[in-house]
């Protein structure tokens, strides 16, 4: 019995360090970070799905670029050098396109890199879109196609003499005519007109002339006027085919209406997108932080 006390001593002792060094290990050993699997999936869900909303929203942005080179440019629109600006235009949301699909596969590598890329031709977007909707502090005389060019452009009597010559090749008028020639006082009253058809082609509504037919009208002496309301273009007026009211204000300002709304449809969209993209691409750069930390 002395034998195996003798035996069983040493046994015990050793064993005694083993668990210490053991528990001692595993004290050194650093806890592992705590990862909820449930969160990281549904961040990614979210990252993969402003991916998927980043790309579909510049999808219109290149579609644009097809409308912008194909759509057939207004009458005398050449006069103003407008198509070459177009051209710009398509250029540079082709590039914006490109970019934006670009920062998509940046963002997981280099972030910051990805979301400065993507923000400049954004913000430039946006703010010529502003310029194209008379935004106050945008615009410049010196910007194309915004409604303060447009409207120094209009008082350039130079510039005005070849619109009215391009405007008279056209045929405008002349067709005005030829589809209204049966028609009596009231029913070309109620024709809709365009914006250069009623600014050129009759005189202003409140002129003392009677309706003969689109191009011909005759002085009303029964028709009273205000003096101090008189509108000058009633005296710029003329039956004369040639000459009708292509010097009156009214087909000044007609034209450019009619000039200034497809730069405004284009001003509103490049607004519109600009927001939509700037807002998803920074909402994909804040969950891909997220993403990053949580990871």
């Amino acid at each position: 019995m002395a034998d195996d006390k003798a035996d069983g001593n040493p046994a015990e002792e050793v064993q005694v360090p083993i668990i210490e060094e053991n528990e001692h290990k595993q004290a050194e050993i650093p806890p592992k970070k705590n990862i909820i699997p449930g969160k990281f999936f549904q961040v990614k869900r979210v990252s993969g799905l402003l991916s998927v909303v980043s790309f579909v929203f510049s999808l219109p942005v290149l579609s644009s670029v097809i409308w912008l080179l194909y759509m057939k440019s207004y009458d005398c629109e050449w006069l103003f050098k407008l198509p070459s600006l177009q051209i710009g235009i398509s250029i540079g949301l082709i590039c914006v396109f490109f970019i934006c699909n670009a920062a998509l596969f940046l963002r997981a590598r280099m972030q910051m890199v990805g979301i400065v890329v993507v923000m400049v031709p954004l913000t430039v977007m946006f703010t010529i879109g502003l310029a194209f909707l008379g935004a106050n502090s945008m615009e410049n005389r010196r910007i194309p196609a915004t409604p303060l060019w447009f409207e120094m452009k209009i008082h350039d009597n130079e510039l005005w003499n070849n619109i009215k010559e391009c405007i008279y090749d056209t045929g405008v008028c002349r067709d005005l005519a030829l589809t209204s020639t049966k028609l009596k006082s009231y029913d070309f009253s109620m024709k809709k007109l365009s914006s250069v058809e009623s600014g050129c082609c009759r005189p202003p509504a409140d002129c003392p002339l009677q309706y003969v037919n689109a191009t011909f009208w005759e002085k009303n002496d029964q028709m009273q006027t205000d003096s101090d309301t008189y509108n000058p273009d009633c005296d710029l007026w003329k039956n004369d085919r040639d000459a009708l009211c292509y010097d009156c204000l009214t087909c000044r300002q007609g034209y450019m209406k009619a000039l200034r709304s497809k730069w405004l449809k284009l001003g509103v969209f490049l607004v519109c997108m600009a927001l939509l993209l700037i807002s998803s691409h920074l909402s994909l750069f804040l969950v891909t932080m997220w993403e990053l930390h949580i990871s």
